[in-house]
């Protein structure tokens, strides 16, 4: 029998929030007042963290959106995994298309990332995902699964989270069909190295919003959600998490 694995909706905010933003917390409180049947992340920019972690809803984590791939020094503008956990996170999202884009990241880069991260006491949100035309070259799964095992550290199941992002579905309005975000996930489970598969979640992250979560989120495979423009929207997110009622 599979294992049930409990949903998580995570919200990535990118290069979006100032100070006067703080307000989300107690709209999404009031929106979703109890206790979800999931777990709800938020992953605001670094400059709201301290102030979000001091004022939000006690089922709400919060996490980073980056992190160096070693714990301190001389590395200007860098935030360690190790900062992040002091300031009560408990997840950090690497790899985001957007930064192997705008960054250069590269596999490497993001395994030393995620190793970083699970040495800090995080779980790593693993971003992986194909171009529009490597997809319609046949090539997307082969894309995704080389991308999970080289940017995946040696770890079990329980110690990371991956992340689905059709790049081509990003901030685009497009979104993946459900069978086709179904047959990745199920692709992206099967190519995991462990024994312990069944306990892998695995997230999909293109452009998921109120009018597509659940039949997205119904999905066997489909663990929850990365979101972005949805999360930025107290009344949206709060749909989305109650589609896990």
């Amino acid at each position: 029998m599979a294992m049930m694995r409990r949903k998580l909706v995570a919200g990535n905010w990118k290069m979006n929030g100032l100070q006067k933003d703080r307000q989300f917390l107690s709209d999404l409180a009031t929106l979703h007042s109890e206790t979800p049947n999931a777990d709800v992340l938020l992953c605001p920019p670094a400059t709201l963290l301290t102030s979000m972690a001091a004022t939000r809803p006690g089922w709400l984590m919060l996490g980073g959106q980056d992190c160096a791939m070693t714990q301190s020094g001389a590395h200007t503008g860098d935030i360690s995994a190790e900062m992040l956990a002091d300031l009560g996170c408990s997840h950090v999202i690497v790899g985001h298309s957007e930064r192997r884009a705008d960054h250069g990241e590269t596999d490497a880069v993001v395994r030393a990332k995620a190793q970083a991260a699970i040495q800090a006491g995080l779980i790593p949100i693993i971003c992986v995902g194909e171009t529009l035309e490597q997809r319609e070259s046949g090539l997307a799964e082969a894309v995704v699964v080389s991308q999970l095992s080289a940017g995946v550290p040696e770890c079990e199941a329980g110690q990371v989270v991956i992340a689905y992002e059709p790049v081509w579905a990003i901030g685009t309005g497009r979104t993946a069909s459900p069978e086709d975000a179904q047959a990745m996930h199920a692709a992206l489970r099967a190519a995991w190295s462990g024994a312990d598969s069944a306990a892998l979640r695995i997230l999909y992250g293109g452009s998921m919003n109120p009018g597509n979560a659940d039949a997205l989120l119904s999905q066997s495979d489909v663990d929850g959600g990365l979101i972005g423009g949805a999360s930025l929207k107290p009344d949206q997110f709060a749909s989305i998490i109650r589609t896990l009622r």
